[in-house]
C-alpha cells in the first residue's frame, strides 16, 4: 500500500474511528465491530483501537486463513 492510502486511513481513524477500520478491514469484520463498540463507549478508546487495527493488523493474513478453512 502507498503512504498516501495509509495516511488517509489514519486520518479517518482519528476523525471517525469505525470508518477508517471499515475501509481497511471491511464492514462485517471483527475489527470493525470492536472499534464500533469502543467508539460508542468512549471516543478515545475507539481511536486507539482504530490506529492499532490500521497500523498493526494485516487484513490479508487473517482472511487467507479463514478461506482456507472453509
Amino acid at each position: 500500500m502507498s503512504c498516501c492510502v495509509i495516511f488517509c486511513e489514519i486520518l479517518l481513524a482519528i476523525l471517525l474511528p469505525p470508518l477508517g477500520v471499515c475501509i481497511r478491514h471491511g464492514c462485517c469484520s471483527v475489527e470493525f465491530c470492536i472499534c464500533l463498540v469502543l467508539t460508542i463507549l468512549g471516543y478515545i478508546p475507539g481511536i486507539i483501537y482504530a490506529l492499532y487495527a490500521i497500523a498493526c493488523l494485516d487484513p490479508d493474513r487473517f482472511r487467507g486463513d479463514y478461506y482456507e478453512l472453509a
